[in-house]
């Protein structure tokens, strides 16, 4: 396969300290649907997803519930996978930061950067976040009450000194300025790209990936004289340190395909093809990251895809504030389909949004219950009813066909530039004109023409619903990687079997499906019709946050 044949898609991992909100796996929501895009497309998809579980932060509260840190994440990472589980979430990996093979990568990343002469040693003296590290005073918020972390204004900074590894990032800026210039869409969207080029102009600082006195992470594999920091039993001296958690984390990336350890799969998969990441840890991502690449002589991500935030009446969504929903709450209220579709039609994948529990509600009623699943289950019905269940077949000319052309060129180039709320409104369009055909061609009217005897009536009947069917088919098999369990049931009841598997791999090429009368010569019989997505009458209470 060429490397166009293949196609890596990560998330950011998400910090286990607590267990996840929708925030929280909004992006990862969003890639799983770009992942499921490209396996129908019939690209070798690799998805990685996962937790990012070292912390002083993390070991402090396990501590006060007397437990180890490891058996504290532990816990977290259940109701992470069960939380994604339930919005059938379909990685190809769940890498945990405590996995052994992640912790090899972190070492040889470490080497590299040393051999490469990007590390030195020094006097580190600063404030320190305990859920994010390090933070330079432009990075943080003062007011009455002190200085505060902006993405954990309820975490208590503290002050420390200490003598630490460094990472020579200031030797990297005109690499990266340049590398910038020569790739000027790596990061997206532009308006996030333009900030980090105005950060790396106002000059870069050296970072630390080591501290000291904290025994939960990953051992820093060299001493200060540079040489191995492992003892004879194969453990690890405690005097050397710890990696940095940021360092630790990033490498991810290249843990999830192969690195060290094997070669010709990471040859295979690296260079990412996107990294999905939140506004703010934007930074990490395309300054310390790529300059770390650049270290240890590895090829940058092809692209950066930087998302905002959801806004709860204006403002961000927290665990610590305690003003975000619930996924498995939110699923039980929508359904895993529906609370997919309604997360990244109502968030702009590419800047904040403001949200609320309503404006859900009122998304899954309008697109879901009373569009989509009224246009599948009239059409079903009517077919059922006027022809003895046998599907019709589309016509190659008229308005729906017209329609899709443009529809379906609409979806693929806002999906393909990652615009994933505006590819889904594009579809939605095309609902709303096969639902406005029924109105204006009244199939009921037809068939009683026909029941009449006016065969002209007939054939104009027999038209308008293989119109339907295909149109209905068409959206399902689109729509397939936002509602992946009620695309197949609408499938079915259509008359068509689904050839994917649950996690969108296997059958044919999508694009090839995606082509109006794909199927026309087939012959076949619609079943029951049965509601894809029941409307809410009453719509549920906010689902609880916490």
């Amino acid at each position: 396969m060429s490397p166009a044949d293949r196609y890596y898609v990560t998330t950011a991992i998400a910090y286990a300290n607590n267990k996840p909100g929708l925030h929280t796996l909004y992006e990862v929501i969003g890639a799983d649907a770009i992942a499921r895009w490209h396996r129908m497309k019939g690209d070798e998809t690799y998805f990685l997803t996962g937790t990012d579980e070292y912390s002083v932060n993390i070991a402090t509260t396990a501590e006060k519930l007397g437990k180890t840190p490891k058996e504290f994440v532990d816990e977290m990472v259940v109701l992470f996978r069960a939380a994604e589980n339930a919005l059938l979430i379909s990685p190809d990996r769940f890498i945990r930061t405590t996995d052994p093979d992640h912790v090899a990568a972190v070492h040889e990343m470490i080497r590299r950067a040393y051999a490469s002469g990007d590390l030195r040693h020094g006097t580190y003296e600063g404030w320190y976040c305990p859920n994010e590290g390090f933070k330079a005073p432009s990075d943080l918020i003062q007011d009455a009450s002190g200085m505060h972390c902006p993405n954990h204004p309820h975490a208590t900074l503290q002050w420390l000194t200490e003598r630490n590894w460094f990472f020579r990032l200031s030797a990297y800026q005109e690499r990266l300025e340049r590398y910038y210039a020569e790739n000027p869409n790596w990061v997206q969207p532009e308006y996030r790209k333009n900030e980090m080029l105005s950060f790396i102009r106002s000059g870069l600082e050296d970072f630390s990936v080591s501290r000291e006195g904290a025994p939960w992470g990953i051992p820093f594999p060299i001493r200060e004289d540079g040489s191995s920091s492992q003892l004879p039993d194969g453990s690890w001296d405690p005097a050397a340190g710890t990696v940095y958690v940021w360092f630790d984390a990033l490498t991810n990336y290249v843990t999830g395909v192969g690195f060290p350890a094997d070669p010709d799969r990471f040859e295979r998969f690296w260079p990412a093809d996107l990294h999905v990441i939140g506004k703010d840890i934007n930074r990490l991502h395309t300054i310390m990251w790529p300059a770390m690449l650049m270290s240890a002589g590895l090829a940058l991500p092809r692209e950066v895809w930087v998302h905002g935030h959801l806004l709860l009446q204006g403002e961000r969504m927290s665990k610590s504030l305690g003003n975000f929903l619930d996924p498995i709450d939110v699923v039980g209220s929508l359904g895993a389909d529906g609370a997919r579709y309604v997360t990244l039609r109502e968030v702009a994948f590419d800047r904040d949004t403001d949200v609320s529990w309503d404006s859900f509600v009122r998304r899954y009623n309008a697109d879901l219950a009373n569009d989509f699943g009224n246009l599948v289950n009239r059409t079903v019905s009517m077919t059922n009813r006027y022809f003895e269940g046998v599907r019709q077949e589309p016509g190659p000319g008229g308005v729906l066909a017209a329609a899709w052309e443009t529809a379906a060129a609409a979806y693929r180039q806002k999906f393909d530039c990652l615009l994933l709320h505006e590819a889904l409104a594009a579809l939605w369009e095309f609902v709303g004109a096969a639902n406005k055909q029924v109105e204006t061609e009244q199939p009921w009217t037809l068939a009683k023409a026909m029941k009449a005897g006016d065969a002209e009536a007939e054939a104009r009947l027999r038209a308008v619903l293989g119109d339907l069917v295909e149109a209905c088919r068409l959206v399902a098999l689109a729509a397939a990687p936002f509602i992946p369990t009620a695309a197949p049931r609408a499938l079915t009841q259509l008359g068509y079997e689904y050839p994917y598997g649950a996690d969108g791999n296997g059958g044919p090429a999508l694009l090839d499906e995606l082509r109006w009368g794909a199927h026309a010569a087939e012959a076949g019989r619609v079943t029951i019709a049965e509601p894809l997505f029941p409307r809410l009458e009453s719509e549920p209470t906010t689902p609880a946050a916490g």
